[in-house]
């Protein structure tokens, strides 16, 4: 009796590290997300596109898939190839017969949210398709978009990390997926899983630190992100029927900086084709891509700044111009930014801390409202010009985890980006 016991509990340990393939009667669901806009941000879209091209290939049908992107990369004026886009050197159209779900001021937090939660009711302005996924469906969502510490940067607003928590909690609560998995890109994108469960069939991988290939010297726009061409190539050049998750993070960590893996990790032990594909389609053929050599990877932040240095000869007077003014905006931002610490500090000893380390404490409604007075008050970060200060947002962050007032540091931002006064004094 007990030699049975513990043959059926070694059975059972052996069948959670290898969970089963597939999603027996149930169907595969897909969300794609680029979270930005513009001709300098051509990578995101480009990647979501490539991704969309992965699942379709490979089975899944298109009212199973949910697409968010801006759109206005095809029809663009600096697009010399109207109606194409591609995501590598030398690449095949990736943008042909995508769907277009959600464009233009479509593609916000709250829709992206509504679609996981299957509330079409919610929507705005898309075409309304949410995930109608059920408890024997798996899930993957696959966003490529820029960040700072909590937050994933949408084309006009910000996913902040606890409200997509909420939804995946809520969606395990109400049995809308199996299994379900993320891949996310974008600077600082492993801040929006540290606090993913283990134990809710979720497992999600990240880029952490964000970088850009693949720039092209015709479209003067970098291509692709590497995370997520790396996932993409391996896709495209495996039997996804054979290659497990693991694997795949394998590969993207082997040329990737700071991959991250969070929730269930035994997930990881499945087939890729079992979230990227249909279990009972035909495999699509791997095919044969010729490496890059030079994928010319630039952190994400400085893309704008790349593509002006590597353009600027081409037309010195104007490029110049554009460069020495970006430099001059990073700078009076950093100005801003260090007397905004300087008057909610007291200029104490903490300052030099909280200006260069990124803490690991949180303060959530006072990080929201920081960032939402900030880029009100002083710049929004979806122009071009500004988006190199998406990273030093961890500044804010630091001020919320280290006890500050919020409406000490929203004042402060008021006085130091609208009166431009050198004194304090608002917060005494």
């Amino acid at each position: 009796m007990l030699t049975l016991t513990l043959l059926g509990l070694s059975i059972g340990l052996v069948a959670n590290a290898f969970p089963t393939q597939n999603s027996g009667n149930g169907k595969n669901w897909v969300v794609i997300v680029a979270g930005s806009k513009g001709w300098h941000n051509y990578r995101h879209q480009a990647d979501a596109c490539h991704a969309y091209q992965i699942v379709h290939k490979n089975g899944i049908p298109d009212e199973q898939i949910v697409v968010m992107m801006y759109d206005d990369l095809a029809t663009n004026e600096q697009n010399l190839t109207p109606g194409v886009v591609i995501n590598r050197p030398n690449g095949t159209n990736v943008y042909k017969g995508v769907p277009k779900d959600y464009t233009r001021n479509a593609v916000t937090p709250d829709n992206f949210l509504a679609v996981l939660k299957g509330d079409s009711a919610s929507t705005k302005q898309g075409s309304g398709k949410v995930l109608k996924s059920g408890p024997n469906d798996h899930v993957f969502v696959y966003i490529s978009a820029r960040g700072a510490p909590g937050l994933l940067a949408f084309p006009n607003d910000e996913l902040y990390a606890d409200d997509l928590l909420d939804v995946i909690i809520y969606m395990h609560k109400n049995k809308t997926y199996k299994k379900m998995v993320f891949y996310i890109d974008a600077c600082d994108s492993g801040s929006m899983m540290t606090k993913l469960p283990d134990d809710i069939n979720v497992y999600a991988t990240t880029a952490t630190n964000s970088y850009a290939c693949y720039y092209d010297e015709k479209r003067k726009t970098y291509l692709g992100d590497w995370y997520s061409v790396n996932w993409m190539e391996n896709s495209d050049v495996e039997d996804l029927s054979k290659e497990t998750l693991m694997r795949q993070f394998k590969v993207v960590q082997s040329q990737t900086r700071h991959v991250m893996q969070f929730g269930n990790k035994t997930l990881a032990n499945m087939k890729v084709k079992a979230f990227q594909g249909n279990a009972n389609a035909r495999p699509a053929p791997p095919m044969t891509l010729q490496p890059v050599l030079e994928p010319g990877l630039i952190p994400s932040p400085d893309v704008p700044m790349a593509i002006l240095n590597r353009t600027y000869s081409s037309a010195v007077a104007l490029y110049l111009n554009k460069l020495r003014s970006h430099l001059k905006g990073i700078e009076q931002l950093k100005q801003k930014m260090q007397k905004v610490v300087q008057c909610v500090t007291g200029d104490n000893r903490e300052n030099p801390k909280i200006l260069s380390v990124k803490m690991d404490r949180l303060q959530q409604q006072c990080y929201k409202d920081a960032v939402s007075h900030y880029k009100k008050h002083c710049f929004s970060w979806f122009f071009p010009e500004h988006e190199y200060y998406l990273r030093d947002l961890y500044t804010l962050f630091n001020l919320c985890g280290s006890g500050y007032r919020t409406d000490c540091i929203l004042m402060t931002i008021e006085k130091v980006c609208l009166v431009e006064e050198t004194g304090c004094g608002v917060c005494g």
